[in-house]
């Protein structure tokens, strides 16, 4: 799967991978976060029994890709078959499970090699037939990034739309381990229900990019977004006026870096998960060391001593002021891989209108416990918030609490 080379890159990978093995033997593959959750999710209930079936059959950490490869390459038969027939709507029902199948079969591969190129190449052939008979129309979208580079994106829009009609357009951002291909649901998508567009784009070191050697830089996401905003306002089904970007896990500090970018020309930035530790100590040295050994690959590093040094150069504090729109960020109260004082520290130093929300007892992946599960949903939230941005309805400045009861208490700030 990797060389032995790849994982002896970072100390505590090497020295633990026999615990990482008999954790996941003892309690299953979503040891560090809920990977077979968040994959599923977009797909819908039709993909459950494919990726349920992985969870089960996965024993160990090198079971992971191959499982998902082997799940994949049956839902993308499954596919052709219905293409074959003639079937068009079972067929891109399939594609789009088989693609974020290949997808989640890439991830466990912190290399470039023979086995990671082939599943992304079958991750972007299914999710291509799926843009083609999809029930909206899906462009894929190349954006220029840097000389002969560009950032791969797929663009939504809610409907065939009417000749010279804009809608408006959320630009989604999504954090170490996923790909553009899990930001957009197949049916009920929280962005196309509310009528907008939705661009899903993978930036500097994330999805297809870590094959095309653009790599992330504490800064480069910040490049990104201005080259995206620049590609979309050209699209002539676009509002250029009336953009929102949103981000999830380490998209949280993307997106922030992209609203710093972009400033007045977008109407708000709302980010969940939270990545927001200057320095990443808690994701990279005290969390399960999958997050260190898969961004060491998303930046190029190699060595570990000079990724440590890299890394400290990653914090939004001094760019918290430059934000010029309005703000949303949702956090787990209990956030193992980037503690709370740090998001309200970010928060403190924003000077535009903003909203945070804290969930009792919940950890990274919002979820989980009964403050999500008996609250607001987080998503359903974030979606409304960017709606009313794009209405240009006035923004909240508050602070929120929602306790284990599903109860909301909220303090508004000076």
């Amino acid at each position: 799967m990797m060389r032995a080379k790849t994982e002896q890159r970072v100390k505590r990978w090497s020295d633990q991978r026999w615990v990482i093995d008999s954790v996941i033997q003892a309690i299953g593959m979503e040891w560090d976060q809920p990977r077979l959750a968040y994959t599923l999710y977009p797909c819908g209930p039709d993909g459950t029994g494919d990726f349920r079936t992985v969870g089960m059959r996965v024993r160990k950490f090198s079971d992971m890709h191959r499982e998902f490869a082997a799940a994949a390459a049956r839902r993308e038969a499954k596919a052709a078959a219905f293409e074959t027939d003639g079937r068009t709507v079972s067929a891109r029902e399939s594609y789009f499970i088989a693609a974020l199948l290949w997808s989640a079969a890439r991830w466990p591969i912190f290399e470039n090699n023979e086995k990671s190129i082939a599943y992304n190449a079958r991750m972007v052939a299914c999710y291509d037939k799926f843009a083609r008979y999809a029930p909206r129309p899906v462009e894929r979208i190349a954006v220029p990034f840097g000389k002969g580079k560009v950032l791969p994106g797929y663009l939504h829009l809610p409907r065939d739309p009417k000749p010279g009609e804009k809608f408006p357009c959320a630009i989604g951002i999504d954090g170490m381990d996923g790909s553009k291909e899990i930001m957009c649901s197949m049916y009920g998508d929280k962005f196309i229900e509310r009528g907008m567009a939705h661009f899903v784009y993978d930036g500097p070191g994330q999805g297809e990019c870590t094959y095309s050697g653009v790599r992330v830089t504490a800064t480069n996401h910040m490049d990104a977004a201005k080259a995206v905003h620049e590609r979309l306002i050209r699209h002539p089904h676009i509002d250029a006026d009336r953009l929102v970007v949103w981000g999830v896990s380490f998209g949280s500090y993307f997106g922030l870096q992209a609203a710093a970018a972009l400033g007045s020309r977008i109407k708000g930035a709302a980010v969940s998960f939270v990545c927001h530790e200057p320095g990443m100590n808690a994701i990279m040295d005290m969390a399960s060391p999958s997050f260190k050994m898969r961004f060491m690959y998303m930046a190029g590093f190699e060595d570990e001593a000079k990724f440590d040094k890299f890394k400290r150069g990653f914090t939004l504090m001094p760019i918290a002021p430059k934000i010029a729109c309005p703000v949303l960020i949702q956090a787990g109260e209990d956030d193992e891989l980037s503690p709370i004082e740090f998001s309200d520290d970010l928060v403190a130093r924003i000077k535009t209108p903003k909203k945070l929300v804290v969930y009792e007892g919940e950890r990274h992946a919002i979820g989980g416990g009964s403050a999500a599960q008996l609250g607001e949903n987080w998503f359903t939230m974030l979606a409304d918030w960017c709606r009313d941005r794009i209405d240009g309805k006035p923004a909240p400045h508050e602070r929120v609490h929602i306790n284990s009861l599903g109860q909301q208490s909220v303090t508004r700030f000076k």
